[in-house]
């Protein structure tokens, strides 16, 4: 048994400290790993007495009984188990809000400018405050979208959702996530899932590391089928990187925050839960660099459907029609010829969330900002602004390379309900409209 992995070949870990964190390579494998010789068993999962004194726990995100193909556990061997805590109460201080919501669902399209940063300091878990929501938490179906703003480090608090998988998408900084099962390193232009119930806290490394935080109440995100593509394109299986087993040896009073059923709860205990020195499974955090997403598109003329940019999807009972789809618009060559290449105007069924990272949106070209976000419900009329669609349609077209950018979309097959907080914000644009204005009748008998 070893206890590393794949050392992540990228230069944007710099010089910080983490520089050296070794990682698992492949999405939904079986994956074992022990930070100390001997925490993993030899042939079977829970020997009757294990050789180090550790506690065996198995972590399961999916029914027992789920299909062998989507099935997701880990076995866990931990210095203490999760029940060793002193029992949960209410805690309400806190601004994260769960489906349903009582609010109005506008059917309008609505768009809010970036926040600015935080002026107090506030940790991963007190800067949570909700945007939207959709499904129903207590069903486990839909989701909702939060933003954080971290500016301290958690210490001895930990958090963990058992209402859905938490996906991760920086904005500004890099953070540290340090799980049950290892840690993980995350800055703009990548992504982390944390699966529901797994236990973490997380720490910017520097001033501040904000984001975007999709909480996924529906079935475990999973890889879309690539259809007529063919067996490669997109992302691909051996870019996620999970991480190698890392535990604190801690015995002082800490504390855990969970979320079950919309509401958050507070345990007090006496030592700290990121405690498991060896692991086994396919349930388990990972990572993934969005430029190795390996873009597909047309080379003669109109429009692939955004679908294309799939990069995560959480399947419905109804084929095709996902409780939530993550889809970016990176970088690429634009090459259609005698076509209209910004996105068209259009109406859609599913209701579409973005956020943009970095840059621009080709769309757009005023008032969609990074850390800015944007939601168009169920057949909610949108598409390319005035000056855009004026210069998609008179400009001469030659091959481009559309760089600088990244944006993404959380799509869902469930209206999104945009919180009171997120409707009377100040950063809200009630003009957001006024961008189509001037798209005048150009009909010509």
């Amino acid at each position: 048994m070893q206890a590393g992995g794949l050392k992540y070949p990228s230069s944007r870990l710099g010089v910080i400290p983490m520089q050296d964190l070794e990682y698992l390579s492949g999405f939904n494998n079986e994956h074992q790993t022990e930070a100390a010789a001997g925490a993993l068993p030899i042939g079977q999962f829970s020997p009757q007495k294990h050789e180090l004194g550790l506690y065996t726990e198995q972590i399961s995100t999916t029914a027992f009984t789920a299909p062998r193909h989507s099935n997701r556990r880990t076995w866990c061997y931990r210095i203490q188990p999760s029940v060793c805590q002193s029992g949960f109460s209410l805690w309400p201080e806190h601004n994260i809000e769960s489906a349903p919501l009582t609010g109005i669902c506008p059917h309008q399209p609505l768009r809010w400018s970036p926040q600015p940063a935080a002026a107090q300091q506030q940790d991963f878990v007190d800067s949570l405050h909700t945007i939207a929501a959709n499904g129903d938490v207590r069903s486990h179906t839909g989701t909702a979208i939060h933003l954080y703003q971290s500016n301290v480090p958690m210490h001895r608090r930990y958090f963990y959702s058992a209402d859905g998988e938490l996906l991760f998408v920086p904005l500004e900084g890099k953070m540290l996530i340090w799980t049950e099962l290892g840690k993980l390193l995350i800055e703009p232009g990548e992504i982390a899932v944390i699966p529901r119930g797994i236990k973490f806290k997380a720490d910017p490394i520097g001033d501040l590391a904000s984001g975007y935080l999709c909480e996924n109440y529906g079935a475990p995100l999973v890889l879309p089928e690539r259809g007529p593509v063919g067996a490669n394109g997109f992302a691909n299986q051996r870019d996620f990187r999970y991480p190698v087993a890392a535990f604190e040896d801690i015995f002082e009073p800490t504390e855990l925050i969970a979320k079950f059923s919309g509401e958050l709860y507070r345990a007090e205990m006496d030592h700290s839960p990121l405690n498991v020195v060896g692991w086994i499974g396919n349930s388990a955090p990972y990572k993934y660099d969005l430029s190795l997403f390996n873009v597909m598109n047309t080379v003669s003329f109109d429009h692939p459907d955004p679908s294309i940019f799939t990069v995560l999807t959480s399947p419905s009972e109804l084929p095709g029609i996902a409780n939530l789809d993550f889809v970016i618009f990176p970088p690429r060559w634009s090459v259609a010829e005698h076509t209209f290449r910004p996105p068209w105007f259009h109406r859609n069924v599913m209701s579409e969330f973005m956020g943009l990272v970095k840059g621009q949106y080709d769309a757009k070209k005023a008032g969609f900002e990074p850390g800015g976000m944007s939601l168009h419900n169920s057949m909610t009329p949108h598409g390319p602004e005035r000056e855009v669609f004026e210069h998609g349609s008179s400009r001469e077209l030659e091959p481009e390379k559309v760089e600088n950018t990244l944006a993404f979309m959380l799509e869902s097959r469930f209206a999104f309900v945009p919180t009171q907080t997120a409707m009377t914000s100040p950063y809200r644009q009630p003009d957001y409209a006024q961008c189509w204005a001037g798209l005048a009748p150009k009909f010509r008998r």
